[in-house]
């Protein structure tokens, strides 16, 4: 593969993150990029992308060669905007090792875990009203929803600027269809936070905000100091931007593959013991998040190609997930399936720090709806697929309970 693939002619290979027909069902494509062209280049948008498991476990891990430090959605990083200090999922080390150490410290699977009552009741309060109807929308209903509730306990967000917040974030990672990102405005300071943050500073609770503002850490210069107002407002930003757009993704998700597969969802419903491998199921086939990307820092060979200094690459999560050497029938969706684990969450030190809380929410959301919902049908004329090319998912999935 080089950078002539596009140009072999009519049947060679086409992939990029903005058609609308490929990011409809991109399986078909991915099933092709690992076969044909494990490492892709993309002439028109200028990036490279690899699609094999394999390949993507071990470059995914070599942060000195690609580098999260410009972004991990390849809009950022073609646009080359300078990221303020303390965007820590888009830092690498040292800085990225010291503010991680932070939020590990005060986001533990632990506090995660212990949010599960919080979390059921909230489902309870969305979804008791709607016992008896005869539609429901997943996304409308729910995914909408418990994902910014779930953040605003962490946080202390009052419940009525939730919405507001969550509103914030869906907004950002729209794209016009067909077109890449515009990124050119956009800013990272916590807007909408700040005269919370300052408030909570005088009116300490016990919520995550509130430790933040008061953890004491060594930084890179070896100075032990407490966070910065402007460090926590893009701590919170970072925070509230990631649980909220991936879940809602992982609940509407859940609606459709389980509503497309009827007789394992009535098998999950029959034994709840059976939804965490349920979850897991689902995070792989449909990941929320279906590529990230990276900074080429040097040049670098794979697999008889050198991919030069200077390049964006997208490591293609969702075409992983499937690969049929590390999953044997990986198009299948599969309750029971056993093996190795799926890499949605990532690899390494930039494995997603929220992944605990996305599995609890996910895990309560999917008890509580088969609660009271144990059978369904998608409308798939009412579905939309979301325009967004670094999440994949539903704006609508609504679905007939009788």
């Amino acid at each position: 593969m080089d950078k002539a693939t596009e140009a072999q002619g009519s049947d060679a290979v086409y992939w990029d993150p903005y058609r609308p027909d490929i990011g409809e069902n991109p399986y078909p494509t991915f099933r092709r990029l690992r076969e044909e062209a494990p490492l892709y280049y993309n002439q028109a948008y200028d990036f490279y992308a690899l699609s094999r498991f394999a390949d993507i476990e071990t470059h995914l891990g070599d942060i000195e060669t690609f580098s999260s430090a410009r972004s991990d959605i390849l809009e950022f990083i073609k646009e080359d905007i300078d990221i303020p200090k303390g965007m820590f999922i888009w830092e690498d080390p040292p800085l990225h090792t010291v503010y991680r150490n932070v939020v590990a410290r005060v986001f533990t699977p632990k506090r995660m875990n212990d949010l599960e009552n919080q979390i059921r009741e909230y489902c309870a309060r969305c979804l008791d009203p709607l016992v008896g109807a005869e539609r429901i929308d997943f996304i409308a209903d729910l995914g909408a929803k418990l994902p910014g509730g779930v953040i605003g306990m962490l946080l202390g967000i009052p419940d009525e600027e939730r919405d507001v917040v969550r509103e914030r974030v869906e907004a950002a990672l729209r794209t016009e269809t067909g077109k890449p990102m515009d990124v050119s405005q956009a800013t990272y300071q916590g807007e909408g936070y700040e005269d919370y943050l300052d408030w909570r500073a005088k009116n300490p609770s016990d919520d995550l905000m509130t430790t933040l503002l008061g953890v004491e850490f060594k930084d890179e210069t070896g100075t032990t100091r407490k966070l910065t107002r402007e460090e926590v407002l893009i701590f919170v930003n970072v925070i509230a931007g990631a649980g909220n757009e991936t879940t809602s993704r992982l609940i509407g998700w859940t609606g459709k593959i389980l509503g497309d597969h009827p007789e394992q969802r009535r098998q999950i419903a029959a034994d709840p013991g059976l939804i965490p491998a349920a979850i897991e199921e689902i995070l792989r086939f449909e990941p929320p998040g279906p590529a990230v990307a990276r900074y080429v820092t040097k040049d670098v060979e794979i697999r008889g190609q050198t991919v030069p200094a200077g390049s964006a690459i997208l490591f293609l999560l969702a075409s992983a997930n499937r690969d049929e050497e590390r999953f044997p029938d990986g198009d299948s969706f599969n309750v029971h399936r056993e093996g190795p684990p799926h890499i949605t969450f990532g690899r390494g030190i930039h494995s997603c720090l929220g992944s605990a809380l996305a599995r609890v929410e996910g895990r309560v959301a999917l008890d509580e709806i088969l609660k009271r919902f144990p059978d369904w049908t998608v409308d798939t004329q009412g579905a939309k697929l979301s325009s967004s090319s670094s999440t994949r998912g539903w704006d609508t999935m609504p679905a007939y309970t009788r």
